[in-house]
């Protein structure tokens, strides 16, 4: 009986071994490939655990590289060297504005999280008139917007109940907040987005 018990115990072992895998470990010359994309912001490599915790504290995923685009051309670049990769790579991008994601959306386990955020230096601008609407990158925290707006005596249609997110977070949840109901989401007031695919 004793040695059944040890038999199964080895076949367990080695079926639970057998899942463990090194596939998110990228090798070094991945990692040196992402060194020589010609970037105007960067990539980082010491703020790997942040880039791995988001506001849900369920899940954590470290990532092998943060970029900080500093345009969204960066964020293309990435896009597409990532891509050129091949199906077989095992390198993922994911967007992180403010990262207030429950579950681990704004994480990469093994891959490259974009900080949106590094955005913010991008000008934003009102456009008063008859038709008033404001220029935004996806990484400006909507407090930034609506005290922007308030200078100009507008304000966003709707906006979520917490203001320090990101533009680009919140719309890609749609953006529903207590004004859903009269103006619709935030997502339903938007005129235009600017879609990288890294293909262009």
């Amino acid at each position: 009986m004793k040695q059944l018990v040890l038999q199964y115990l080895k076949l367990f072992l080695l079926l639970g071994l057998s899942g463990v895998t090194t596939e998110h470990v990228p090798k070094y010359d991945v990692l040196a490939s992402l060194g020589t994309l010609p970037l105007d912001g960067h990539f980082s490599f010491h703020d790997l655990p942040a880039a791995a915790r988001d506001f849900g504290n369920l899940s954590s995923f470290p990532p092998v590289a943060v970029l900080h685009p500093g345009s969204v051309a960066d964020i293309a670049r990435t896009v597409r060297h990532v891509f050129l990769m091949g199906e077989h790579s095992t390198l993922t991008v994911a967007a992180r504005g403010h990262g207030h994601s429950l579950y681990g959306q704004s994480q990469a386990a093994g891959g490259i999280v974009i900080r949106m955020e590094s955005l913010q230096s991008v000008k934003m601008q009102v456009h008063p008139g008859a038709s008033p609407y404001v220029d935004a990158s996806g990484g400006e925290l909507w407090i930034n917007v609506l005290k922007k707006t308030l200078k100009y005596g507008l304000a966003p249609k709707s906006w979520t109940d917490y203001l320090h997110l990101t533009v680009g977070g919140t719309l890609s949840n749609a953006g529903v907040s207590g004004q859903t109901f009269r103006h619709g989401p935030q997502i339903s007031n938007v005129n235009e987005l600017e879609i990288v695919t890294g293909m262009n």
